[in-house]
This record gives structure tokens, C-alpha cells and sequence, in this order.
């Protein structure tokens, strides 16, 4: 009876640990107008947040570049290896409350991701004050 208790009690949970796991791995950055694939990201897990890092810039003209426009710590920084996604919190089935970085404007801007298409993309919200006034990129799973 335990037995079966558990392997019921394992069904439903290995759905919720996949989705939450999901999120973490290599994302590849999609151009909302052309739809190519422009950079490489890693998102990891710390502590209780996830975090996002620049890998690698898919146009080799533009690996050099630096966060001309940034400010404090990341000002003139190359923005290949730039963790540009921090403080993102577990919020039901997605994550919010973090911020975004982009590195071409140097601003910081609140956030939220979303995993979509079965965990194959991922819908990251970029905002100032409300969701509601701002930018939404859709990445791609790397394979």
C-alpha cells in the first residue's frame, strides 16, 4: 500500500520538477524582427534564483563588443561572458522579479520568464514598472 502510495506520489511530481528544471540549461537568443538566432545563454540555478550569462555572440563581428552604455561593474565589460539576468524567483510555474540587462542600451529593466511550447522556448518579459510597458523576447532550448 505504501508502495503504490509513493509511486503515485512520484507521478505527479515529476512533472513539476521537470518544469522547474526547465529553465536551466543553454538558451539561444532569438532577433524579434529577422528570427535569427543571435547569442548563446546559459541560465543556472543559485540559491533560490536563477541567473543568466552571455556565452557566446553567434556574429563573430560583433564577439569584441563591450557594454559601452552600462553603468557601475558593467560599463565597458564585454558583453560576451556579461551576466546580464539575476534575481529571477520561482512564482507558481514561471519566474519573476528579476532583473534584465540589455547590454545595447545599458539599462536594467524588471523581468519575468515563462517556459512555452512544451519547455522548447522561453518567454522572457523585460519591463519598467508594470508588465504591462515593456519588451518580450521568445528563446529557443539549445540542443
Amino acid at each position: 500500500m505504501l508502495r503504490k502510495a509513493l509511486l503515485v506520489a512520484s507521478a505527479l511530481l515529476l512533472p513539476a520538477l521537470s518544469l522547474a528544471n526547465g529553465y536551466v540549461g543553454q538558451w539561444y537568443t532569438v532577433d524579434e524582427e529577422t528570427h535569427k538566432k543571435e547569442s548563446l545563454v546559459t541560465i543556472w540555478e543559485e540559491g533560490d534564483q536563477l541567473k543568466g550569462k552571455i556565452v557566446e555572440i553567434l556574429d563573430p563581428a560583433s564577439r569584441n563588443a563591450v557594454c559601452e552604455k552600462c553603468k557601475g561593474d558593467n560599463k565597458d565589460q564585454k558583453i560576451e561572458g556579461l551576466t546580464f539576468l539575476w534575481g529571477m524567483k520561482k512564482d507558481g510555474s514561471q519566474y519573476d522579479n528579476g532583473k534584465v540587462l540589455d547590454p545595447k542600451s545599458g539599462k536594467v529593466y524588471s523581468g519575468s520568464m515563462k517556459l512555452i511550447d512544451g519547455g522548447k522556448k522561453l518567454k522572457l518579459r523585460g519591463y519598467v514598472g508594470f508588465s504591462l510597458l515593456g519588451r518580450t523576447q521568445v528563446w529557443v532550448k539549445a540542443d
